[in-house]
């Protein structure tokens, strides 16, 4: 295990090393450029008004706002629940719960601000300031900028939608140690980490001042936001922040008792099932809400959720008839997620043919890593988060590099510098460069910071129960209660 931590902080000290003088000189060049002009034609300051705010788009986000809450609670408690032994269901869902309720509080505390403002921070392309700290300037009269000149969100509606993708990533990264891991530690680090891991790739990955600032405010944006990476929905912020974060906490909190020797099955696939199909639902809210607008490209994203979701689900099925002659509902639900998560990315992007391909092709790599590269290595991810969510977003966020190309029916990337934005050029082999100095730069800042919070935690607090209480389920050892009586 010291030996794959060791290797993993040289890979993410090689990668933030290599990316940032690679891909720093293009975008100064590309910031110079816009900024030339700018400075030229010395544009008025612009101020959003409430005249520019669509009823429409505002309902609609906060529509999405519920559906990504629903994905956490009950959705994803639900999932987790029924993938561990009854002696640690209610653990996981009271894990799941009480994440939710921290997540949400620290993302009001600090969290919006650190993710989505670019003033009083020194380094204001990799994180925010604390200028918005606990909502400070944000109210009924402030504005959150959508994809389209001219049309924006009350910045409330904004925050709230940012929050739940807040709440859900920690609360990812549990299943990955489920059934051996001390519940206030695990919350002490998702504290930590959401300020030290999320925010940042949050803001690096997502921020920019929106399309009525580019001529005054031209590098007012994200590191990779900078770079061209795309990520609609939050295949790196999300899924492979989460994925890695798990895979770094598993090894470091080591495998469960009777790993290996005993069984440990799924203690009820009804709940699992309920926890997947109510993550398909709610996902339409975290994909199409992502275009933050109640347009076209949330239609296509909502479509591309819809099939890519399917074709996984179908793929992961007929792959176990293949290989063992029986379909099972725990690999059509994990295929499920699976599509899910590798969709993400590329939810506003891709033309639906290339959604399905892409769904399908992700399905059949985390099957591999789930089912031969974990056997092999012998890492006890609990219930395959790194398998999934990690895998799934790394061929999700790479792919999006493809299927995004207008040559294969998709959007490319938008020239939002346009008075309405249009299409702007796009090269496949480019992109796809990018989106791997995305994952790259994503893989290495989340390693790092994980890594070192669980050794801190490991050496004082401790991460796991003793072996008794392992044993006797962390329902008793850390609740007091049974789910079942």
């Amino acid at each position: 295990m010291k030996r794959i931590l060791c290797t993993t902080a040289a890979l993410a000290t090689g990668v933030v090393m290599l990316a940032f003088p690679a891909l720093a000189a293009p975008v100064a060049e590309a910031a110079a450029e816009v900024a030339a002009p700018a400075a030229e034609a010395a544009p008025a300051v612009f101020t959003p008004t409430a005249e520019m705010v669509n009823k429409g788009d505002v309902a609609w986000m906060m529509v999405s706002t519920a559906f990504v809450l629903m994905m956490s609670v009950p959705a994803l408690a639900l999932f987790y629940g029924g993938l561990v032994r009854a002696k640690n269901m209610l653990s996981v869902l009271m894990q799941v719960l009480t994440i939710v309720c921290v997540a949400a509080l620290v993302w009001f505390g600090w969290g919006y601000s650190m993710a989505f403002t670019s003033t009083g921070t020194p380094f204001p392309a990799i994180v925010g300031g604390l200028d918005k700290a606990f909502l400070a300037n944000v109210g009924v009269g402030t504005f959150a900028a959508t994809f389209s000149n001219g049309v924006y969100l009350p910045e409330l509606v904004f925050v709230m939608f940012q929050m739940t993708f807040a709440c859900i990533t920690p609360a990812l990264i549990v299943g990955a140690f489920a059934e051996r891991i001390k519940f206030t530690s695990l919350i002490i680090f998702v504290v930590a980490w959401l300020t030290l891991a999320y925010f940042p790739i949050a803001h690096m990955v997502w921020y920019w001042a929106g399309p009525d600032f580019l001529h005054t405010a031209p590098t007012d944006m994200g590191l990779l936001w900078g770079w061209g990476a795309l990520d609609f929905a939050g295949g790196t912020v999300v899924h492979i922040n989460a994925g890695i974060a798990g895979l770094v906490g598993c090894l470091i909190v080591g495998p469960r008792i009777g790993y290996k020797t005993e069984p440990m099955p799924p203690h009820s696939l009804v709940m699992t099932m309920i926890g997947a199909s109510l993550l398909w639902i709610g996902w339409f809210g975290f994909n199409a809400g992502s275009a933050l607008e109640s347009n076209a490209f949330a239609a296509l994203a909502f479509i591309n959720t819809f099939v890519a979701t399917a074709a996984a689900g179908a793929a992961w099925a007929m792959i176990e008839q293949i290989t063992h002659k029986k379909p099972s509902l725990l690999g059509a639900a994990s295929g499920v997620v699976a599509g899910l998560v590798a969709i993400t990315p590329a939810a506003g992007f891709a033309h639906p043919g290339t959604a399905i391909i892409l769904g399908a092709v992700a399905s059949a790599i985390c099957y591999f890593f789930v089912t031969t590269v974990k056997n092999k290595l012998g890492y006890d991810d609990s219930l395959d988060v790194f398998g999934i969510h990690a895998v799934g977003g790394i061929v999700g966020a790479i792919g999006t590099g493809v299927v995004a190309d207008p040559a294969l029916g998709g959007q490319g990337w938008i020239d939002y510098t346009t008075p309405v934005a249009a299409a702007g050029e796009f090269d496949m082999v480019t992109q796809v460069i990018t989106q791997c100095w995305a994952v790259g730069v994503t893989v290495a800042w989340t390693s790092v910071v994980s890594a070192v919070l669980f050794l801190i935690l490991k050496n004082t607090l401790g991460l796991r129960p003793d072996a008794e209480a392992e044993t006797n389920g962390l329902d008793i050892s850390e609740h007091g209660e049974r789910a079942y009586n």
